[in-house]
């Protein structure tokens, strides 16, 4: 069978995963008020409210998670060739476009400055050692490995609310299904379902189905903003990769808040 984009993802998000974990063997919102005097006084903040600046790269840079910021997973800046481009993703809808973009870890929008990591959780210890564990349990204990493609990017103005804002747009419209092609490679989302996820100053989340040549593969996509910076974190799980239809398993709820706070 001819390798996809979906497959060499899996491949790749693999190999991360078991070079990284070798190396270590050796939001909320705005209260509101009642009364037109209050309401205005409200009207005449937002509009004295400076527009947002975005971080510089450096400082982008110095905010996204680093290796120790979480427990139990093992995060590294992404390689250069695991970088997609937004240019090498087409979509039939132009709805659809900014789920596609997140949901293949490339930047949304137009940040003034971008930046990757790639986050893999370690499997639970002694979750191969129980007794009367088969082979099938055991292999699915080794690999219960999630790993998420963190894309960080940083805009002036309103550029992360919008970010966050279209993403939400593509889940209600798109939530069907829609095709797109990554790296010259068709593929098809065939279902999104809305997850509950908090984090930063606004987040949403879903449950992504994705279908290629008769494989079919469960992502996670959570979309968070804090401040004048928007986060994705596309996730998949190796153990859920099996033949036939992918098993669940949870937001990367743990990723998303550390990345929330060290941008507060």
């Amino acid at each position: 069978m001819r390798s996809t984009a979906i497959r060499r993802t899996a491949v790749a998000a693999t190999a991360v995963s078991l070079a990284l974990l070798a190396t270590a063997c050796g939001g909320g919102s705005d209260s509101g008020s009642d009364g037109k005097g209050a309401d205005a006084k409200g009207k005449e903040s937002a509009a004295a409210k400076p527009a947002a600046k975005a971080l510089t790269a450096a400082e982008l840079e110095k905010a996204a998670l680093a290796q120790g910021d979480v427990k139990g997973h093992k995060i590294a800046k992404a390689a250069a060739k695991d970088v997609i481009s937004g240019d090498d993703i087409k979509v039939e809808k132009e709805v659809c476009a900014p789920f596609a973009d997140a949901l293949m870890g490339a930047q949304v929008g137009e940040p003034a400055a971008f930046t990757k990591r790639t986050v893999v959780s370690e499997p639970k210890k002694g979750s191969m050692e129980q007794d009367g564990a088969d082979a099938e349990d055991a292999f699915k204990a080794a690999f219960d490995i999630t790993t998420t493609q963190l894309a960080l990017g940083s805009y002036d103005g309103k550029g992360a609310e919008e970010s966050v804002a279209s993403l939400r747009t593509a889940a209600t419209d798109c939530a069907g299904g829609f095709d797109f092609t990554a790296a010259g490679e068709k593929q098809k989302v065939s279902k999104i379902t809305e997850e509950q996820v908090k984090g930063g100053e606004d987040a949403a989340a879903w449950t992504v189905q994705v279908e290629q040549g008769g494989e079919k593969i469960q992502f996670k996509l959570v979309a968070m903003r804090q401040g004048p910076s928007f986060a994705s974190f596309s996730s998949m799980n190796l153990a859920a990769m099996g033949g036939g239809e992918s098993e669940g398993f949870e937001l990367p709820t743990a990723v998303v808040e550390a990345q929330a706070a060290k941008l507060a």
